[in-house]
C-alpha cells in the first residue's frame, strides 16, 4: 500500500508480527462515519485484515495456549483494542454490536464485489482474504489518492467462463446471486458422513474451486479450522 499516512505507518508497522494488514482506508464526509467512543463521527476508519494465511502463524500459535471460545474474535481483539487505544483511535469488530458496514466499507476501499460465495472476490488474493477489524479516527488518515471510493475493478466472477464454485459444491447450495446462497444446505451437508470426509477436510470444495488467487488458498488446518466454526 502505497502513500501511507503516517498513523497507517504506526499501525503496519505494530501489526506485522500478527500477519494483520492493512486492507484500506475509507474517509467519511461529516456525519456519515460510525460512532467513535466519544459519540463523535469517524472521519475514517482504517480496515484490517488478512491475505492468503498471513495471520495463521500467529494465530494458530497463540490458539494452542487459548481454551475458550470464538478463539479468531478474542485473538483479533487483544491485538487491534490496544493498538486503537494507543493511537486514539476506536476498534470495531464484525462480531460485535453495533454491527458496522464492514463488506460496503471494504467496497469502498477495495472496489471488490461479491463473489456466489458470499465472499467478497479479490482481484489478487480470491476469496482467500478476510476483515478482522478496524480502527477509527476522528481525522482524515487514509493514504493519499488511495482508499476513497476507490473505483470498482472488472468483477473477478464476469471474467470467469466455467465458474467451477457453482458446479463443485455437492448439493448445488451455491448460486450466481449470492443472496441466494443455501445456508441450510450446505450446514445439512457438513454433517453427513460425505460433508465429514470432503468439505470438512480440504475446506469448502467450492471455495477451493475458485481459479482466482488460487496461490493465497488457506492451508488444510487454517481450512479446517473454518469450517468447525461454520
Amino acid at each position: 500500500m502505497s502513500g501511507l499516512s503516517s498513523i497507517c505507518r504506526e499501525i503496519e508497522v505494530a501489526l506485522k508480527p500478527s500477519g494483520i494488514l492493512i486492507r484500506g482506508t475509507v474517509d467519511f464526509a461529516a456525519g456519515e462515519g460510525p460512532f467513535l467512543a466519544d459519540e463523535s463521527h469517524a472521519a475514517s476508519v482504517v480496515l484490517l485484515g488478512n491475505a492468503g494465511g498471513s495471520i495463521w502463524p500467529a494465530f494458530s500459535r497463540w490458539k494452542t495456549l487459548y481454551d475458550g471460545c470464538d478463539p479468531l474474535d478474542t485473538w483479533s481483539k487483544e491485538i487491534i483494542r490496544p493498538l486503537a487505544k494507543a493511537l486514539g483511535g476506536t476498534p470495531y469488530f464484525p462480531s460485535d454490536p453495533p454491527w458496522q458496514p464492514f463488506q460496503r466499507w471494504a467496497t469502498r476501499a477495495e472496489g471488490l464485489k461479491p463473489s456466489p460465495l458470499g465472499i467478497l472476490i479479490h482481484p489478487e488474493y480470491g476469496p482467500w482474504h478476510g476483515y478482522r477489524g478496524a480502527i477509527g479516527f476522528s481525522m482524515a488518515v487514509g493514504a493519499a489518492g488511495a482508499g476513497n471510493e476507490v473505483a470498482i475493478k472488472r468483477h473477478a466472477c464476469d471474467d470467469c467462463k466455467t465458474k467451477p464454485c457453482l458446479t463443485t459444491c455437492p448439493v448445488a447450495a451455491i448460486r450466481m446471486d449470492p443472496a441466494d446462497f443455501a445456508v441450510p444446505a450446505c450446514r445439512s451437508h457438513l454433517a453427513t458422513p460425505a460433508g465429514q470426509v470432503g468439505c470438512m477436510v480440504s475446506g469448502c470444495l467450492a471455495r477451493n474451486a475458485c481459479p482466482v488467487g488460487a496461490e493465497y488458498r488457506y492451508q488444510p488446518e487454517q481450512r479446517q479450522f473454518h469450517m468447525n466454526a461454520l
